[in-house]
């Protein structure tokens, strides 16, 4: 695994519009960001490697407006690495793995590597683009698209002019190039930041950061989960880090990398939690001293600020995604928002006003008094465990590719609230067996079907045959989609369109 370098706000800009160039890889949608603030930059010598360049594409880029830029495959552009016409700067799609030779040759040659999002905050800090904006960060393995949707709602009920960007949203080097299209400017930056992109961020410093939660994930990326956790973590180098209180997996990272709570590289602390309380237990030690007023948390059905006086911020009733997920999500973007000043009368506003972005928990039909909630997005065991979490009298739909993950831990965990469970994909018979084992008292269907359309025609029958009023169908897969479907979303997509058959809703 490669190694990274901070950077300053000014040398980077320097580097950028370097005569030596700058080489972005990749010419995907966060390239296509990188490249539009570039070229508005006026940068002198633009490099793209990317073996997916079409030729139809290579011939617009002929065109004056195109002049100072070269497109390369990717093995030429290893070739400019080691010579005496190297970039002074590389700028990475979040994609590419930490040992991508390019990246690797790279950091070898003294080349710096960064990202897009390191790239956007980067200039931003050097005023490139008019004064410095305010960036919220938001990161975690399940939860993170919710919670910034949340975030920005709050903020634009405020009357501030935010925007989604990096995962969701606008790429940040097109929102912070958004006056130079006479579009309003955007004066703060929410971004949903992955762990590819923080490991390619090590100067990023956001004004507000959080990571939601942790659980293994991405580990053929990172090649270990401390790596993945760490980098995560690096979104803790906020002036403000927002900690979940009851995630002990996150609690247990910042204790191993800041065993001395003082060396948390934070200003300011404030905790969150789906629960009545903010009480971190064992971990209180790791934070003592650390924590300021200001946590958020649910308590009597109300989303509260836990202060001298206690402000309650919003209803917590209603809250889209239904469940603990859902409330964890709320109580992480309020306290994100406080943090930052917005009224309490714009996060209830906010709150009440939002609904979930379509597979994340959104309820897609009613049929023989049921409830179906699609959450295809649930695409590991953790997620389907936040998906499952404080329900009752679930008819799970599950399956796909489990890529190695365990599933016993979540079916002890879920076992109680299931009623009957739908399993279809390529893993089906491993899931079917972990619930024979582990909750013998819950019917399993097994669907065989590969068709796409047929295979979910079929689990959506046979859910229907096992579920009664007042049930919920829970489409949480707990696995990827891509052994049948073209992504999550088809995958979605199908289940509610079969469960709208006889809605009636």
């Amino acid at each position: 695994m490669t190694t990274t370098q901070t950077l300053e706000p000014a040398d980077a800009v320097q580097f950028m519009l370097s005569e030596r160039g700058v080489l972005v890889a990749g010419a995907g949608v966060a390239g296509r960001g990188v490249l539009t603030m570039l070229r508005q930059m006026g940068a002198a010598n633009i490099i793209v490697a990317d073996d997916h360049v079409t030729q139809a594409e290579l011939a617009v880029r002929d065109s004056p407006e195109f002049a100072k830029e070269t497109y390369l495959k990717v093995a030429e552009a290893r070739e400019l690495i080691g010579g005496e016409s190297a970039p002074q700067l590389v700028i990475t799609s979040p994609g590419w793995r930490p040992d991508s030779p390019l990246l690797t040759e790279a950091q070898a040659a003294g080349i710096p590597v960064i990202g897009d999002i390191e790239a956007a905050w980067l200039a931003d800090q050097a005023e490139t683009f008019g004064p410095a904006r305010t960036w919220l960060a938001i990161t975690g393995t399940n939860g993170k698209t919710t919670t910034t949707a949340m975030l920005t709602a709050m903020l634009i009920a405020d009357g501030q002019a935010a925007a989604a960007v990096g995962n969701i949203g606008t790429a940040p080097g097109i929102a912070l190039t958004a006056e130079d299209r006479g579009e309003q400017r955007v004066d703060v930056m929410v971004a949903e930041v992955s762990s590819f992109q923080l490991h390619w961020a090590p100067s990023f410093r956001p004004d507000t950061g959080c990571v939601l939660n942790l659980a293994e994930d991405h580990l053929d990326w990172h090649g270990n989960y401390a790596s993945y956790a760490d980098a995560k973590a690096q979104v803790f180098r906020a002036r403000t880090a927002v900690i979940p209180a009851n995630e002990p997996e996150v609690l247990e990272t910042i204790a191993r990398l800041w065993p001395d709570a003082t060396q948390i590289p934070c200003e300011d602390i404030r905790l969150f939690s789906s629960g009545e309380s903010v009480e971190l237990g064992p971990a209180q030690s790791v934070l003592d001293g650390r924590v300021s007023r200001g946590d958020v948390c649910i308590r009597g059905g109300k989303v509260v600020e836990l202060a001298v006086q206690d402000v309650v911020l919003a209803s917590a009733e209603g809250i889209s995604p239904p469940g603990p997920a859902g409330l964890a999500d709320a109580a992480a973007a309020a306290a994100m928002a406080r943090s930052v000043g917005v009224k309490p009368a714009s996060i209830a506003s906010a709150l009440e006003n939002f609904r979930v972005q379509a597979h994340r928990g959104q309820v897609v039909a009613s049929t023989g008094g049921a409830q179906w909630i699609d959450n295809s997005k649930a695409t590991n065991p953790h997620a389907a465990s936040a998906a499952l979490k404080g329900q009752s009298n679930v008819v799970w739909i599950a399956g796909g590719q489990l890529k190695g993950a365990a599933i016993e831990p979540l079916i002890q965990e879920v076992a109680e609230a299931l009623k009957a469970v739908v399993v279809l994909g390529v893993d089906r018979a491993i899931i079917a067996e972990a619930l024979e084992k582990l909750a013998p008292h819950v019917p399993v269907d097994v669907v065989e079907e590969t068709d796409p359309e047929a295979a979910m025609k079929a689990v959506v029958a046979n859910a229907k045959q096992r579920v009664s009023p007042g049930d919920s169908v829970i489409l949480a897969p707990a696995a990827a989609s891509l052994d049948m479907y073209t992504g999550m979303s088809q995958r979605g997509d199908l289940f509610a369109e079969y469960a709208m058959e006889g809605s009636q809703s």
